[in-house]
């Protein structure tokens, strides 16, 4: 069995595909063993034990990657997944709303954070602390969303990567209707080219705007890459419950390719990311990445996974972990010692203490703010509604209430 899809999906006559809410712990075990790195299909360079494997399509698109280069890129791992758990822990201790957990994903997010070049546009939906992170966007910027006290306070021009979208693959809209835009105005086919990549997870698939996005993107031609986290959840749904072949196969029916990586490995990501983009930037139309992944923790901190998933699930997975592999690599070739990954979790936890800090000290915004950049420029109407509130406001004792 080649994808963990067909597990549960047997072949048209061979009997009726599976119905049940969420596959047996056999079918899950049977699954994993079965596809133990996402079928044969998938890219792979450094494997869960950290040996590196060749790849005579792909590994020309990291040749360039040095030793320097891998320890930056367990540290960005390594710094990413502090500033989750601390988050994580900043939510369940009543300082934010709600969090959106990365944990298991910082492979695939970083390698193609650092696929992009500083002239792309990035589309996020709300798990991309990572990406956000390669575009040099500090996490303490990303608390006020899932605090409740502004949108994103980055400016999405200058970083080239637009705020966060709720709404389950709105942004893949906005990202085709982008690079539609960089077609029409010449950005795309010579080496100064720019390209659009917008992420999603395995679940927005389901969504409408995802394959309009798709349509729109392949009739134009749109420098556009799909990077779609399959994380194996949308929220309590399984992906076998969504398609009956592997994600990345549905690009073939609007025209354009679609490729597997190991989302875990943060060498084959940002191989499979940079020849993507390339591609996009040189005209050849859109691209759809499935990275092959897992979401460790809940979906949200409003979710509890034990109820849907099994505990054997999430072990086999642990045997994955995206970091662990660098780090093993590392050390089996001497490119790190003890000192260095020392340094990497003082980093580490120093970041985790500084958003503490921030996230226990950001002040209340200003009243008004609610007002502000609702439209590119000044609207008479937003004045008119703002300076009637504000007078209402300013009628409570101490102008507050």
């Amino acid at each position: 069995m080649s994808s963990p899809e067909q597990w549960t999906h047997p072949e048209p006559r061979e009997g009726p595909a599976a119905t049940a809410a969420a596959p047996s712990a056999e079918q899950v075990i049977a699954g994993l063993r079965a596809t133990s790195e996402g079928g044969p299909e998938l890219v792979q360079l450094l494997t869960p034990e950290g040996e590196r494997v060749e790849n005579p399509e792909f590994d020309r698109y990291v040749a360039d990657v040095t030793a320097e280069d891998l320890r930056s890129l367990y540290r960005d791992m390594v710094l990413v997944r502090r500033a989750d758990r601390e988050a994580n822990a900043l939510q369940r201790q009543g300082q934010l709303g709600i969090w959106v957990p990365l944990l298991g994903q910082e492979a695939a997010q970083i390698g193609a954070g650092r696929a992009l070049r500083d002239t792309d546009m990035v589309f996020p939906s709300y798990r991309e602390h990572g990406v956000a992170w390669c575009r040099g966007i500090s996490p303490k910027e990303i608390l006020g969303i899932f605090r409740g006290t502004d949108h994103g306070s980055w400016d999405s021009n200058a970083k080239r990567f637009h705020p966060y979208t709720i709404v389950i693959g709105n942004q893949v809209l906005n990202a085709a209707g982008y690079a539609m835009g960089q077609r029409f105005e010449g950005k795309v086919g010579d080496g100064d080219s720019e390209a659009t990549m917008v992420f999603f997870g395995d679940g927005a698939t389901s969504q409408g705007d995802v394959h309009e996005g798709f349509v729109w993107a392949a009739v134009y031609d749109a420098p556009l890459v799909f990077f779609c986290q399959n994380n194996q959840w949308a929220i309590s749904e399984p992906t076998e419950r969504q398609s009956r072949l592997p994600l990345y196969q549905r690009a073939r029916g609007y025209g354009f390719p679609g490729i597997r990586v190991d989302g875990n490995d943060v060498l084959a990501t940002l191989a499979v990311s940079r020849w993507a983009l390339d591609e996009c930037r040189h005209g050849n139309g859109p691209v759809l990445i499935e990275a092959f992944t897992y979401r460790m923790d809940a979906h949200t901190t409003t979710d509890d996974p034990t109820r849907y998933r099994h505990s054997d699930e999430l072990e086999a997975w642990k045997l994955k972990d995206p970091i662990e592999r660098v780090r093993v690599n590392l050390v089996r070739h001497e490119h790190a010692d003890q000192d260095f990954f020392d340094s990497v979790q003082a980093d580490a936890d120093a970041l985790a203490a500084d958003m503490r800090e921030f996230c226990f000290n950001m002040p209340e915004p200003p009243v008004e703010q609610m007002f502000n950049h609702v439209y590119a420029e000044a609207s008479p109407f937003v004045d008119a509604q703002r300076d009637e509130y504000l007078a209402y406001h300013a009628n409570f004792a101490g102008g507050e209430h």
